[in-house]
């Protein structure tokens, strides 16, 4: 099969597409054929070394959506022809930029009939990091208001729509480019992340302070989170620039019993339960993962750096 690979840590350009042996599904394996594979910012992350892939050469890919064609003995509840979707390889199994992927089943769910294969492809980070963040971590209920930082990313488009899914009232920021498609995504208000008087803005769009926060740069952001959150408010730090994060003011925390977690998807103790509900959401209509662009297996050196340094909705997808 053909399959990108790198054999050294380093930028794009270590990246390269090679014929390697399709693998053989282990007995809690399912094999799929590669529909898609979403590009997130974690993949470059393993690929420079600043996270530790389990061997090298790497396929890389935390995410993947398909068919399944093969499954191992002591699989059960899944079977050849299925569609579904997996995530949460890259760190101690082979990623899903190649023709055909092994996935253990405990990061996998079945997609139901009609969902795109595409799209799906791109969900698993995504999507199952902001049901983590608002609903696991933050026990986001309906009726509150949660912020959503960044809406136009992958995390924040989805968590725009499943925070909107939930019954809550949803604010996000993003760029004006974004703003009618943010808001025919969920969000009932939507504010230019870059307008003087932001922190007045988001408490006046929450009738007073957002209940949740998520926050994907919390180095930037952190005290401004503190500032507008409404009394026990939590908010769910997903990402940073800086590892150096701080308050110059903690006494705005305090004052209101504020809540903050730190979080990876790559702690969740079974990737299918949430990734399941998320195949459901998709199923009914209520998430729709947006496709900025496509790639094929030849381009992913590409997508890797647009990743990083291009604007775009929604999220890039490797097609094998």
């Amino acid at each position: 099969m053909r399959a990108v690979r790198y054999h050294e840590h380093g930028g794009p350009e270590v990246l390269t597409v090679e014929t390697v042996d399709r693998p053989e599904p282990a007995a809690d394996e399912v094999l799929i054929e590669v529909a898609a594979a979403g590009i997130n910012p974690v993949d470059t992350y393993f690929r420079e070394g600043a996270y530790e892939p389990f061997t090298l050469p790497m396929i890389p890919g935390v995410d993947a959506a398909g068919d399944v064609v093969g499954v191992g003995s002591d699989v059960e509840g899944v079977s050849a022809g299925d569609a579904v979707v997996a995530t949460g390889l890259s760190k101690d199994h082979y990623g899903g930029c190649a023709e055909y992927v092994a996935v253990p089943t405990d990061r996998l769910a079945r997609l139901p009939e009609g969902v795109d294969p595409v799209a799906a492809g791109g969900a698993g980070v995504a999507a199952v990091t902001a049901w983590r963040a608002l609903i696991d971590h933050a026990g986001l209920e309906p009726a509150e208001t949660a912020l959503v930082h960044g809406g136009s990313g992958g995390v924040g488009h989805a968590a725009v729509q499943l925070a909107a899914a939930t019954g809550a009232r949803v604010v996000t920021t993003a760029s004006p480019d974004y703003h009618d498609r943010l808001e025919a995504l969920g969000a009932d208000a939507v504010l230019d992340y870059a307008r003087d008087d932001l922190r007045d803005a988001v408490v006046e769009a929450s009738a007073g302070g957002p209940d949740v926060i998520l926050d994907h740069r919390l180095d930037d952001y952190f005290q401004f989170d503190a500032d507008v959150a409404a009394h026990d408010g939590r908010v769910v730090g997903i990402g940073e620039n800086d590892p150096e994060i701080r308050l110059t003011n903690d006494g705005v925390a305090r004052s209101k019993d504020l809540t903050v977690q730190f979080m990876s998807m790559f702690n969740t103790p079974a990737l299918s339960a949430p990734l399941g509900r998320i195949a459901h959401l998709l199923g009914e209509g209520d998430i729709d993962i947006e496709v900025a662009r496509t790639y094929d297996l030849d381009e992913v050196a590409d997508a890797h750096e647009d990743v990083l340094t291009e604007s775009f909705l929604g999220k890039l997808v490797v097609t094998p």
